[in-house]
């Protein structure tokens, strides 16, 4: 018995075909080209709308502000006093500004510096460990990042406090009785000390996570063909490891600069920016001057002078990921 077969026609759109036979031009090929090139856009079209909500229409906000006389006084009365750039030339012409800046980029290059090494130390062990235990230390790692800022800062004010203090106690009961009574928040260094290591532990997860993550991406093949060759540990290491992580450790070093150079909350739930504003960094001080002293403008002036920093960090990232970019290519 035969089966006599049947053929269908096709079922997708038929070619318009011109009097010579040819394809017509201008037919559901060209629109779906059309289609194509404006879909990247069409789908970029909500974040970039969002975004100028968000960020946009406060930043336009606070560069007009920037520009006028807005005190206690023009506040209440509704006043509104422009005064050109005085704001900025009373700001960069005095020395708080720049001693503040200065101290905010030290502060930041201390805290990026530990973050990124003990970071990268811990996701290279959660590289190494068992199943079991790497679970353990991520739940740690992520407990550890969930944490809310605020409420990470009120224990770390319960640990150094000076009366009661975890810390204190723990070091008279090892030998060190003169810091039973120790006020941590006193001097300069030992906030700074004590904000420190409240930045480190709560940005540590973060790198950790991302560079195990990036261990991940590294084809196994390659580490048996380096021992083969005899390569130690170290020479894996730098041969082997460290190519495949360095775009992952530049993209998480300037989000950790970013991160920490707008560390406001932790600076200012510690210590308030104390003692005698000597540990403000440029965020606490634009808040400062602009909430705690009604100096609206100035704070403001401020605020955006941060902002020009911060993009002028950016735009070293970027020439960093465009030259790598073109290397590749």
């Amino acid at each position: 018995m035969t089966v006599q077969k049947t053929e269908r026609p096709p079922s997708g759109p038929t070619e318009v075909q011109t009097s010579d036979g040819g394809p017509r031009p201008g037919g559901p090929r060209r629109s779906a080209g059309r289609l194509t090139g404006v879909t990247p856009y069409l789908l970029l079209a909500p974040a970039i709308i969002v975004t100028l909500l968000l960020l946009g229409w406060p930043l336009v906000n606070n560069g007009i502000l920037s520009f006028q006389n807005l005190n206690m006084r023009q506040f209440i009365l509704h006043l509104t006093e422009w005064n050109g750039f005085d704001n900025y030339k009373e700001v960069l012409t005095g020395e708080d500004f720049w001693r503040v800046t200065g101290r905010s980029i030290a502060f930041t290059a201390v805290n990026v510096v530990l973050i990124m090494v003990l970071g990268t130390l811990v996701g290279l062990l959660l590289a190494r460990l068992g199943r079991k235990m790497r679970t353990f230390l991520l739940v740690g790692l992520v407990l550890a990042w969930a944490m809310p800022v605020v409420a990470a800062s009120t224990v770390y004010q319960w640990l150094f406090a000076q009366r009661f203090g975890v810390v204190n106690w723990v070091l008279a009961k090892i030998g060190f009785e003169s810091m039973a009574d120790h006020d941590w928040l006193a001097t300069q260094y030992s906030t700074f000390f004590v904000v420190l290591l409240l930045i480190v532990w709560m940005s540590i997860p973060f790198v950790a996570i991302n560079l195990y993550a990036a261990t991940t991406t590294i084809p196994k093949e390659l580490y048996e063909a380096a021992s083969l060759d005899g390569a130690g540990a170290w020479k894996q290491f730098t041969q082997v490891t460290m190519p495949y992580l360095r775009p992952f450790l530049y993209a998480t070093t300037f989000l950790e600069i970013i991160w920490v150079f707008k560390a406001f909350v932790q600076v200012f739930t510690i210590n308030e920016g104390g003692p005698d504003r000597l540990t403000e960094i440029l965020p606490v001080y634009a808040y400062i001057e602009g909430m705690g002293n009604q100096h609206f403008g100035m704070g403001a002036a401020i605020a955006l002078l941060t902002i020009i920093i911060l993009l002028a960090i950016t735009s070293f990232y970027l020439r960093i990921v465009l030259k790598q970019e073109e290397d590749e290519l």
